[in-house]
C-alpha cells in the first residue's frame, strides 16, 4: 500500500514537470525509481508506460491552447515511431551501467545547448521531410533504449537549428513522445521489458499533473522557464553523475 501511495505521488510530480517542460517524464522519472531501488531496465518499461499517458494527454491539452503544430512535427514523429522499435535490441544488448551512461549523456547534450544563447527569428526554417524522418529515427531509438521519449534532445534542436519558438518546440516535443512511447511499449511488451501494475498507476497519476504543468508553463515569462529548464537538466545530470562515479550501487 505504502509503494502505492509512492508511485501515485511520484507520478503526479513527473506529469507537473512533463507538462511544464514538454518532456515524456522519463527524464526524471528513471531517476525517481533508480533512487527508489530500480534496475534501469525495469525502470525504462515503467517510464515508457508513464509516457504514453502524459505526452497523449499534454498534445491535447496543447492542441486545444493553439500551442502545437501538429504538420510541424509529424515527419519527425513517423520516424521516432519507427526508430524506437528497436528499443528492445538495444536494451538486450547493453548493460545497466551503459546506459546510464548513455542517460546521462542524453541530459549533458540537452544543457550544453540550453546554455547558447538563441536569437529570436521572425521565419521558422524548414527542413527536408527525410532527414526530419531520420532525426526522429535516430532520436526514438536511442531514448525509448534510456526511458525518455526523445524531446529533452528534439527541444533544443528545433529552438537551435529550426528556430522555433520554446514553447512551440516544447509542445512539438511532447506530440513527438506520443509517437516514440507507443512505438516503445509496443517493442518492450513483445521483450517482455514491462511492468504494467506501476506504470499505469504512475501514468494515471500523472495526467493532473499534466494539466497543472501545462498551465503554469504558459503562466511563466520564457527566460524564465528557460532558466527552470536549466536547473533541472543540472539537477538529474548531477544524480546520475553520482551514481555513475559517486558509489558502487
Amino acid at each position: 500500500m505504502i509503494e502505492i501511495i509512492e508511485l501515485l505521488f511520484l507520478g503526479a510530480a513527473v506529469g507537473t514537470l512533463s507538462g511544464f517542460f514538454g518532456i515524456g517524464g522519463g527524464t526524471i522519472l528513471v531517476p525517481a525509481l533508480l533512487f527508489m531501488g530500480y534496475d534501469i531496465k525495469i525502470a525504462i518499461g515503467i517510464s515508457v508506460v508513464q509516457m504514453v499517458f502524459s505526452s497523449i494527454y499534454g498534445s491535447y491539452l496543447n492542441l486545444r491552447k493553439g500551442t502545437l503544430d501538429i504538420k510541424m512535427v509529424l515527419m519527425i514523429g513517423f520516424g521516432g515511431f519507427a526508430g524506437a522499435l528497436l528499443s528492445p535490441y538495444i536494451i538486450m544488448t547493453l548493460s545497466s551501467k551503459t546506459l546510464e551512461a548513455i542517460f546521462l549523456g542524453f541530459v549533458l547534450f540537452a544543457l550544453a545547448r540550453m546554455f547558447f544563447k538563441t536569437t529570436e527569428h521572425q521565419d521558422e526554417k524548414s527542413a527536408h521531410p527525410v532527414i526530419l524522418f531520420i532525426i526522429g529515427a535516430i532520436l526514438g531509438a536511442f531514448a525509448i533504449s534510456i526511458g525518455i521519449g526523445g524531446s529533452i534532445l528534439l527541444v533544443p534542436l528545433l529552438v537551435g537549428f529550426l528556430h522555433v519558438p520554446l514553447k512551440k518546440a516544447i509542445s512539438a516535443g511532447l506530440f513527438f513522445v506520443v509517437f516514440s512511447s507507443l512505438s516503445g511499449l509496443i517493442g518492450l511488451s513483445v521483450a517482455g521489458h514491462i511492468d504494467y501494475e506501476s506504470g499505469i498507476v504512475i501514468g494515471l497519476a500523472s495526467l493532473g499533473g499534466v494539466a497543472a504543468g501545462i498551465w503554469f508553463k504558459h503562466k511563466v515569462a520564457e527566460k524564465q522557464h528557460k532558466l527552470a529548464l536549466m536547473v533541472f537538466y543540472i539537477g538529474v545530470s548531477a544524480y546520475l553523475f553520482y551514481r555513475l562515479v559517486g558509489h558502487n550501487g
